[in-house]
């Protein structure tokens, strides 16, 4: 069956492995719910197929091959009901299970911009160096970003292929899929030898969906690939993130169409984790830079607020601006004097050059 067959998992659900195996070899009555031309080509199909040899192969390859209900079979993807893939192809020595459980996806546009790369690759390693397991496609641009800014810094990744895992697919990323498999994890629902087709990328999308616990698009035009890993990351109930970019590049008119609805905006990789890590795993907070006037008493600030710019002022008329009494205003004036915010000229006082700067500083702040 191909990936995501709900009405072979259907099958498989209501009549168990064995007697969905024994008819489609015997070529018996179609089981419900497929026409009897569907039902003929997977009778065809079924004759061609060689379980023995995949197996004999996987292992000859270091594969191995993980059941739903096994120990290594990770439960989020039951998620999918009779969508769930019947099982998974695996290279590399961790446990699926245990790596998915904290686990993240990056994914985006295959032909992204340099600000796309730098910001999955720089995503990819804050989430590992924090000690999630980055999961993506292991496709030209976003995917491959990601991919290698996880192992970059020593990190955990893991590719969920399209295509068979002992033959990585694109043909250029055949050192990088290697590289993951020898310190990360390799995946993927079809046998050994078989290749990707266009169906199958967009079918293997629901599982990097459902093994992760939230799933982050970096670049993705309005017809992106990437958008359906995230919309099932939605149905699935699974945290959805977009990065934003510039309102003028195409590349990014997905992600924005994703965070006008129920995507959260993120930036980082703390931002990330904020929200689907632990409670407390708190983003640090945005704010501009803390100038020396902050720091003044609520008072004194009232006060040298007051002060016109342009021109010395007489005491009363700044008390009055600052909604104080004259004694008050004097008391915060020579105070503000000594910090070197105003000087006095003759009956009169006025702001500094230092002071001035300031001011400037602020209005053009956040």
């Amino acid at each position: 069956m191909e990936p995501g067959d709900e009405a072979g998992g259907r099958w498989l659900r209501e009549f168990g492995v064995g007697e969905v195996v024994r008819r489609l070899r015997q070529g018996a009555d179609a089981l419900p719910g497929v026409s009897g031309t569907r039902w003929g080509g997977l009778v065809a199909r079924a004759g061609r197929a060689e379980p023995e040899r995949d197996l004999e192969v996987a292992r000859a390859a270091g594969m191995r091959f993980v059941c739903p209900g096994g120990a290594e079979w990770p439960g989020q993807l039951d998620d999918l009901g009779d969508g769930r893939p019947v099982g998974l192809w695996v290279r590399g020595t961790p446990s699926l299970r245990i790596w998915a459980l904290r686990s993240v996806a990056v994914v985006g546009a295959r032909a992204c911009t340099e600000y796309g790369a730098h910001t999955a690759a720089s995503l990819a390693s804050g989430l590992a160096e924090r000690g999630w397991v980055v999961v993506s496609g292991g496709a030209y641009g976003i995917d491959g970003a990601a991919h290698r800014g996880a192992l970059a810094v020593g990190g955990a990744t893991v590719a969920v292929l399209a295509c068979g895992v002992d033959r990585p697919y694109p043909r250029g990323h055949t050192a990088l899929i290697n590289r993951i498999a020898e310190q990360g994890l390799v995946v993927g629902e079809l046998p050994p030898g078989d290749h990707p087709t266009p169906s199958r990328f967009i079918l293997r999308n629901r599982v990097i969906a459902a093994l992760t616990t939230g799933t982050v698009v970096v670049e993705a035009a309005c017809r992106s690939g990437s958008l359906v890993t995230a919309r099932a990351a939605q149905r699935l109930g699974r945290f959805t993130m977009g990065v934003p970019g510039p309102v003028t590049s195409g590349l990014s008119a997905g992600v924005h169409e994703l965070l006008r609805g129920e995507a959260v905006l993120v930036t980082d990789a703390a931002e990330v984790v904020e929200l689907v890590g632990d409670i407390g795993e708190l983003a640090p907070p945005r704010r501009g830079p803390v100038l020396p006037r902050d720091l003044l008493d609520p008072a004194a600030r009232t006060v040298l607020a007051a002060l016109p710019g342009d021109r010395p002022a007489p005491a009363e008329d700044i008390a009055a601006d600052a909604r104080t009494t004259r004694d008050e205003a004097i008391a915060r004036l020579y105070e503000l004097r000594a910090l070197g915010y105003v000087e006095r000229h003759g009956d009169g006082w006025k702001l500094t050059r230092q002071a001035m700067m300031s001011v400037r500083e602020g209005r053009g702040g956040c």
